[in-house]
């Protein structure tokens, strides 16, 4: 034969490394190819603008102060308020979400007040912000007794 001849003790003296090397560079086009739909995954549009156009949603933002303050999307307002701020709101809106940004040192009963008016009103989507933790507040809660 025209090929060399491997020992019949079984070592192995050359591998062919092609095969990888055709496999490494398939697999390498592909990940270039994903990567790329993956970076930008929306075509690019250049949209016109319309007189008549509504947002798409609305978000009414509830802020709870340590002191029991309230106020939505920015102003003042006490309890008894909310109700016909959020109900002016959800009128303009009919798929109108409400966040809820409570201090730590309100009490539940406050948050829970607020969380019972907004319903009252027929808001059902409801959400609570929060910080992420950092990782010296991990450590810390970690310290702690």
């Amino acid at each position: 034969m025209a090929g060399s001849k491997q020992p019949s003790s079984g070592i192995i003296e050359g591998v062919n490394v092609t095969p990888l090397v055709d496999i490494t560079l398939v697999l390498l086009i592909i990940f270039i190819v994903t990567a790329k739909i993956v970076v930008a995954p929306a075509v690019p549009l250049d949209l016109p603008t319309a007189s008549q156009s509504e947002a798409v949603q609305t978000v009414l933002s509830v802020a709870v102060e340590a002191d029991g303050q309230i106020s939505v999307n920015g102003e003042a307002c006490a309890l008894s308020e909310l109700g016909a701020k959020a109900q002016a709101v959800k009128s303009e809106s009919a798929d109108l979400r409400a966040v809820i940004a409570a201090d730590a040192a309100v009490p539940h009963g406050r948050v829970i007040a607020v969380l019972d008016t907004l319903r009252a009103t027929g808001i059902d989507r409801v959400a609570f912000a929060a910080n992420r933790p950092t990782d010296d507040a991990n450590t810390e809660e970690a310290d702690a007794p």
